[in-house]
């Protein structure tokens, strides 16, 4: 079961134990973004917490029991829980762990801070200036959308250089902003001209797209490139991607063993299967091979032959899933064998058949952590707000594998109803991860960038959104995929067998749904796929 899937619902008053006397500084000249943190994990924890915290050395004796583990009251009277009207927060989500391995390492120490860090901030009291008012009835801080537009719509523009680290990661830098500001209910058409006139120039004659100007193609950033032109929309956008030439140079990359190679001669991992099949299943490419494709020499005739086997040797030991088979699990590299698999087949009949399912959702489990709330991407590692999607987007795609085909009047039937906390992964969004000055972070020490922003606003639409899949026929056309169209959502989680999950943000802190597969707004995936459904041939 998930760490984090039985919450006690009974609330408390946020206790004020933390200091917030750290000193404050400015950097006026600096953009908010580009500003020191002036957060100290030191400052904000008594001394005495810190050596209680640390110093746990001895063997706990039967009357340390009753402290770590008290005995629920459930006789409180109904008067004394409504006399409670300050903003309030599970005790899950501002307690330290009452249990924790003794055994202090590198690892653990950067835990402990973490989550020192961490607390200030999901109780309301990293800032002594806000007052109960500044939160919702469940202790949360609202979304700052405004302020997050901005900074989206500011990352379009002039950058410093020292972005220019981010070189070979330009239609990234495009397609996070946008889909960030899509998410935030941005129109995102204003900027069609300046995506065409961007991205045109790093498409390659071989049909690819390079990650800035001259570069070779490569398919992570023709992945972005794609959306990107998906998402401003219109006949100047989409007629721009030469489907022809993207179809032969895709052929290029695909192997004998089923895999894909990321780029002409370079290696082969699921990032290279999960955005190739993006490409071909929205674009509408042949799933034949063309005649160019060396893999042809080896017998394959098919984009999607021995894929999915391919995609099933990608799973470790933990349960989770590699880069590529014997590799180290990540929760990326899990999205996109997910996602993959669910553009090839019907996610309740292909995800069971190539993934072992029991050990896969224990070791996704195990990525959600109390009482930060949020997810890590690995095992042993910490939790970063990007994994708010990378993880967090597994759980609708493991749950329609579960829950079988639905439809919107059967949803009260549904088999599993949330499978990991979406309270806590709200609450470590909206309390950890926001800038005041606009933009979010990996957590409240580092900096914003569009990157943490765009994939913690799609971890928290996907916290709020049901997604689930619909289809019942099990046949397929055998020259095109159209499983991947075949999805629905609703907002919020059905409330069916005491499985749904209580609302706790409010309601204008609701952003926009984005499609489980492609990662982009609904109806940016059906536009395009309408559009090019209707191309006859290249």
């Amino acid at each position: 079961m998930p760490t984090l899937f039985k919450v006690n619902r009974r609330r408390r008053k946020v206790v004020f134990m933390f200091s917030t006397n750290s000193e404050k500084t400015s950097s006026e000249n600096l953009h908010p973004s580009l500003r020191p943190s002036t957060h100290s994990l030191d400052d904000d924890i008594p001394s005495e917490q810190i050596d209680d915290f640390n110093n746990q050395d001895e063997i706990v004796s039967e009357d340390d029991v009753d402290y770590l583990f008290p005995r629920v009251d459930n006789t409180m009277p109904k008067e004394e829980e409504e006399e409670e009207d300050h903003p309030a927060v599970p005790d899950l989500f501002i307690s330290l762990p009452p249990i924790r391995d003794l055994l202090n390492t590198e690892t653990s120490t950067l835990q402990d801070r973490t989550v020192q860090e961490c607390l200030p901030f999901l109780a309301g009291t990293e800032d002594s200036t806000k007052s109960p008012f500044d939160y919702n009835i469940n202790g949360l801080p609202k979304l700052e959308r405004q302020e997050h537009i901005a900074y989206l719509h500011d990352s379009l523009g002039t950058l410093p250089a020292r972005f220019v680290g981010l070189d070979a990661s330009r239609p990234w830098a495009v397609y996070w902003a946008l889909a960030g500001l899509c998410l935030l209910g941005e129109d995102v058409t204003q900027y069609r001209e300046q995506v065409i006139q961007t991205l045109s120039s790093m498409q390659n004659p071989d049909g690819g797209f390079g990650g800035g100007h001259g570069q070779v193609s490569h398919c992570a950033p023709s992945y972005a490139a794609v959306l990107s032109l998906a998402m401003v929309g219109g006949a100047e956008s989409l007629d721009m991607i030469d489907r022809r030439s993207m179809w032969r140079w895709l052929g290029e990359l695909k192997r004998a063993d089923g895999g894909f190679v990321v780029f002409v001669g370079g290696e082969k991992d699921v990032r290279g299967a999960y955005c190739s099949m993006v490409m071909i299943s929205l674009l509408n490419l042949p799933l034949e091979l063309p005649p160019n494709a060396p893999a042809k020499k080896d017998g394959v005739d098919s984009f999607i032959a021995g894929l999915p086997e391919y995609l099933s040797r990608c799973q470790s030991f933990e349960g989770g899933i590699s880069s590529a088979p014997d590799n180290e699990a990540h929760g990326a590299f899990a999205f996109c064998v997910l996602a993959c698999l669910c553009i090839l087949g019907p996610p309740h009949i292909i995800i069971p058949k190539h993934l072992d399912v029991t050990l896969f959702t224990s070791w996704l489990s195990a990525r959600q952590y109390a009482p930060e709330g949020g997810f890590s991407g690995r095992t042993n590692k910490l939790v970063d707000a990007c994994y708010s999607h990378w993880v967090g987007a597994c759980w609708p795609l493991l749950e329609a594998a579960l829950n079988g085909p639905q439809n919107s009047g059967q949803l009260a039937a549904s088999i599993t109803g949330s499978l990991y906390n979406r309270e806590g992964l709200i609450r470590y969004i909206l309390s950890c991860c926001q800038s005041k000055d606009g933009g979010l972070r990996d957590k409240p020490s580092k900096r914003v960038d569009s990157y943490h922003s765009c994939y913690a606003l799609a971890g928290l639409s996907n916290a709020q959104h049901y997604h689930y899949f619909k289809a019942t026929d099990s046949r397929q056309p055998a020259d095109h995929l159209d499983w991947a169209f075949q999805w629905a959502y609703l907002p919020g989680v059905p409330l069916a067998a005491n499985h749904g999950d209580e609302e706790i943000f409010d309601p204008e802190d609701r952003v926009a749904p984005l499609h489980p597969i492609y990662v982009i707004p609904w109806a940016d995936v059906e536009r395009t796929r309408v559009w090019f459904c209707q191309k006859m041939g290249f």
